[in-house]
């Protein structure tokens, strides 16, 4: 593989993430009390404070993404429609997927819960008895919302996005100072202007090539230039934050390696929002502190993209460059496509003509970005191989279309254009780290994309790795 493509494909592993709010609530055409008691009268106390704590709280408060807290009954009272009509179209809580339970964090409500808040809200959204409302999870006093980072790495100064023009891809390099191979279990980033950060990506060089380009750079900001990509071929990645994706733990027995002396090199996309806006994004790093057994790996799923102007139901598909080598455990997967993208199923093929989908996306929303992590990890076995089907409107009656009137659109940076990527995390099953068993992957020696990543959404009770 030639260095350009390996850039390339590097480039495309826009290492998982993203980030944005919740709410979280229920709806329904009639509804009994959960009391149990017939005609009993639905009350926030006792029947609405619970669902809110449960599935709307940990980003519905002060200090949180969501934009108002639902953490009393004055904060649910006065939005008590808002919240009803909301939840009967499932617009809120905010999860895409199709699914039964077989995802970490499934982020939605059932039908019953959807029935009492609407006939709470119906009902003039009565308090009850004040003393009944649940404690809301405490939000983490650090204001990390995986606990206390082992390692903070910060843009060592403002970063200022000019005021207009196009949009902006910007490499920063923070040492890690690491004196030995270190194994990652978390990663939590903390863009630091959202009204101008699009997304951000945490890559790994262990090199020292990116500082080269850094110390060339001579127009006085921090950082370097490298649109559309790095400018160097990273030796991994860790993952980033983009719209709706929030950060998690990796599996006990699982990290990401960073060998020693390895900068994270963070690319961040800006977008111009009429007036020059100061960044200065830094991410926190959590360590494996019980061992690693398996190294976290990447297979990234691409598809091809020629999107005609006004095709309002274009069709794609694509497949993993090469089939599993060894049986495997899949871990997490995350579909990544801009504004004009509908829908995404990945899928398993198995040797034996069976299939099994990993993750169906019937309703894609580029705000939620989520990345779907497994409570328990798919078995597949060796000569697998990934597939994705999407589909992309670009039609006048897509509200995200970015171009009126619509254009021809094919793979491209800028959120104007479009990918198709489905990014699948996997660990070997006879890797056995700790028993001095590595596996070298074909994907390791296909230029590094077995290297770990590994962001996703926000697990609802916080993991502290560090006390």
């Amino acid at each position: 593989m030639s260095l350009f493509s390996r850039n390339r494909v590097w480039i495309l592993l826009a290492a998982a993430s993203v980030g944005l709010s919740a709410i979280g609530a229920a709806r329904h055409a009639t509804a009994a009390s959960p009391s149990g008691k017939p005609g009993a009268k639905v009350t926030f106390a006792r029947d609405v404070a619970p669902i809110l704590v449960k599935n709307c709280a940990s980003c519905h408060r002060p200090g949180e993404i969501a934009p108002f807290s639902l953490l009393t009954y004055a904060d649910a009272k006065k939005r008590a429609a808002q919240i009803a009509d909301v939840t009967a179209t499932r617009f809120m809580p905010p999860w895409h997927a199709e699914s039964h339970g077989e995802f970490v964090d499934e982020c939605k409500l059932s039908t019953e819960e959807i029935g009492v808040i609407k006939a709470w809200a119906a009902a003039g959204a009565p308090e009850g008895d004040h003393i009944k409302v649940p404690a809301a999870v405490p939000a983490n006093p650090t204001g990390w919302s995986l606990g206390k980072p082992d390692l903070v790495l910060e843009l060592p100064r403002p970063y200022k996005m000019a005021a207009e023009g196009g949009d902006v891809y910007r490499c920063f390099v923070l040492p890690t100072g690491f004196t030995e191979d270190t194994y990652i279990a978390g990663l939590e980033v903390h863009p630091g202007n959202t009204r101008v950060v699009h997304h951000v990506i945490a890559y790994l060089d262990a090199a020292g090539s990116a500082k080269k380009l850094e110390t060339a750079m001579t127009d006085g900001q921090p950082g370097y230039l490298a649109q559309g990509g790095l400018g160097i071929f990273p030796t991994g990645a860790l993952g980033g934050w983009a719209p709706g994706n929030m950060p998690h733990m990796l599996p006990e027995g699982v990290g990401t390696l960073v060998k020693k002396g390895s900068d994270v090199v963070l690319q961040i996309h800006y977008h111009a929002d009429g007036k020059v806006e100061p960044d200065q994004s830094r991410i926190g790093l959590y360590f494996a502190k019980k061992g690693v057994d398996k190294r976290l790996r990447i297979l990234p799923v691409f598809a091809p993209l020629n999107i005609p102007a006004g095709e309002a139901h274009y069709q794609t598909t694509g497949n993993s460059i090469v089939p599993l080598q060894h049986p495997t455990s899949i871990i997490q997967v995350m579909p990544h496509m801009h504004l004009l993208g509908k829908s995404m199923v990945v899928t398993a093929n198995m040797p034996d003509k069976s299939s099994k989908t990993l993750v169906n996306v019937p309703a894609w929303d580029f705000n939620w970005q989520t990345n779907y992590m497994y409570r328990d990890p798919v078995k597949l076995p060796a000569g697998s191989s990934l597939a994705l089907a999407a589909t992309y409107d670009n039609s006048t009656a897509n509200p995200h279309n970015p171009s009126s009137p619509p254009r021809q659109v094919g793979w491209g940076e800028a959120t104007t254009d479009e990918m198709c990527i489905a990014f699948v995390w996997y660990t070997i099953d006879s890797e056995h780290i700790s028993q001095g068993k590595p596996v070298t992957d074909l994907l390791d020696m296909l230029g590094g994309l077995g290297s770990g990543g590994g962001a996703g959404r926000r697990q609802r009770r916080p993991v502290n790795p560090a006390p």
